[in-house]
């Protein structure tokens, strides 16, 4: 086990009641100028944008929305613009992991005089700088970007999608289960994955130990069980309130604590995002099965197999087939989700681009120091992996 520290100072109000009771007050701490950010316009069709529009009547409110899944650098400069010229106070985010991690780095751009691109390209000039406060609403289970420090950014101009670290996690996030009810099956599925891939990026790591084992293996498992559940009924408040809560535990970072190694699924996937502008989790969907295959060895089979019958009740006396019928039965979790399980389903349709991906994710991922290294062309074999189902539906 490796020293470690944990730091958090989110206040977390998980619940139906805490909106409407003490946004305003909360808010008020900050100051009297508020941005509003959202992303397409959903929170409008569901009456969360006239609710929380009713509470704000005693601020100056400005807003920036149509942000984007895989927020676009475009929306912090605008958000940069906005902040600067009217001297705001605090943000309030309203929405999914997109529009929150762009508020993040809206937040440390006021700060910032120059591109806040910069800001994503080296982080390290964001803890040198002040921060914004900044609140958010949550209304989608996914990315944990409501408890740490975390945004992952997209460039289209330069194909790349990055992640990045401010100095501060959200002041306080307001986690209401009722307000995911009109996710989509699709983000719903998504957002699930996500979690789910979280957690392994966690566990399958050379330094993990029995009591952040066992909490992520707890969250798998409400995870895998939950998901389903709220796909057949979206209105199903215990499933979309444990999808809420396992997504903020997920990546609060609490079950990594103490880790060595880095993740390589999401820089990977990244690329796949970065390139032709794919769902985030369901691109980690089609690749984690693949990249769990490739870190099968003798070195991590006792970690297989604790994952098959700690988290997906297996049993049996070869430790191989036991791996293998995890690795399966993730393959088939996904699956049953009812979203894409390759690229081609994707639409990314050739290998053009597998390469260049493939050497930025070597590089800007840091792979080497992942559970399991990875070169570019390990990179390339796994895009190409991910091709077809023929492995996995033999």
């Amino acid at each position: 086990m490796h020293d470690f520290t944990i730091f958090n100072d989110t206040k977390l109000k998980f619940g139906t009641d805490y909106i409407d009771a003490e946004l305003s007050e909360d808010l008020a701490q900050y100051g009297h100028k508020v941005l509003l950010t959202y992303g397409s316009g959903s929170i409008k069709a569901s009456g969360l944008y006239a609710r929380v529009m009713d509470l704000l009547k005693n601020f100056e409110v400005y807003e920036l929305n149509g942000i984007a899944p895989n927020p676009k650098i475009d929306s912090v400069r605008a958000g940069q613009k906005l902040v600067q010229e009217h001297d705001i106070d605090v943000i309030l985010a309203v929405g999914g992991g997109s529009v929150i991690d762009a508020s993040k780095v809206i937040a440390s751009a006021k700060f910032y005089q120059g591109d806040p691109w910069d800001l994503v390209l080296n982080p390290s000039l964001r803890q040198d700088i002040k921060q914004m406060p900044y609140l958010d609403i949550l209304t989608l289970s996914a990315t944990g970007t409501e408890m740490n420090k975390g945004s992952v950014i997209s460039n289209p101009e330069t194909h790349q999608k990055l992640g990045t670290f401010g100095p501060q996690t959200p002041r306080v996030s307001y986690l209401d289960p009722t307000l995911t009810y009109s996710v989509s099956k699709w983000q719903t599925a998504a957002g699930s994955i996500d979690i789910f891939s979280h957690l392994t990026e966690q566990y399958f790591d050379r330094a993990s130990t029995d009591v952040f084992d066992g909490m992520i293996e707890g969250v798998m498992r409400t995870v895998i069980a939950n998901a389903p559940l709220a796909l057949a009924n979206p209105d199903n408040y215990i499933a979309r309130g444990n999808l809420m809560i396992s997504a903020t535990m997920a990546l609060n970072s609490l079950v990594g604590s103490g880790n060595e190694n880095g993740w390589t699924v999401h820089p990977v996937e990244h690329e796949l995002s970065a390139y032709y502008d794919i769902t985030h989790g369901v691109g980690l969907g089609i690749l984690t099965p693949r990249w769990m295959e490739y870190i099968l060895d003798d070195s991590s089979l006792s970690k297989f197999v604790q994952f098959a019958k700690n988290v997906w009740h297996l049993n049996g006396d070869d430790d191989w087939k036991l791996a293998h019928a995890a690795i399966q039965a993730t393959y088939d979790w996904v699956k049953s989700l009812e979203v894409p399980t390759t690229l081609p389903g994707v639409g990314i349709e050739d290998e053009i681009n597998f390469q260049a991906m493939a050497k930025s994710a070597v590089e800007v991922g840091r792979l080497a120091n992942g559970y399991k290294p990875m070169q570019a062309q390990d990179v390339v074999a796994l895009y190409q992996a991910s091709m077809t189902n023929d492995h996995f539906e033999d």
